[in-house]
């Protein structure tokens, strides 16, 4: 496996279930029950999304994260922490 460190996002599914998406390989998925083992999933789920795709380069680049509350967008930049941007 590639020596890269991937950006994931972890949510809550309706069911309970956490998801975690990663970021830099399109329709990389993966979800279980607990924190620990939703990790496992993923770490496993990013081997065999390589293995499957030998030749892949991943071409987009985590860049930040945000979130709005309807009236203002706050970033969180991986240099400078969080900043308000309204």
């Amino acid at each position: 496996m590639l020596n890269k460190i991937f950006n994931i996002i972890v949510e809550q599914g309706v069911d309970g279930y956490l998801i975690s998406s990663v970021i830099e390989l399109l329709g990389c998925h993966t979800q279980a029950k607990t924190y620990d083992e939703l990790l496992i999933r993923t770490k496993e789920a990013i081997e065999l999304y390589l293995d499957e795709r030998k030749s892949f380069k991943p071409t987009n680049k985590f860049l930040s994260l945000q979130r709005t509350d309807r009236s203002r967008v706050i970033v969180q930049n991986n240099k400078t922490g969080f900043d308000d941007v309204n």
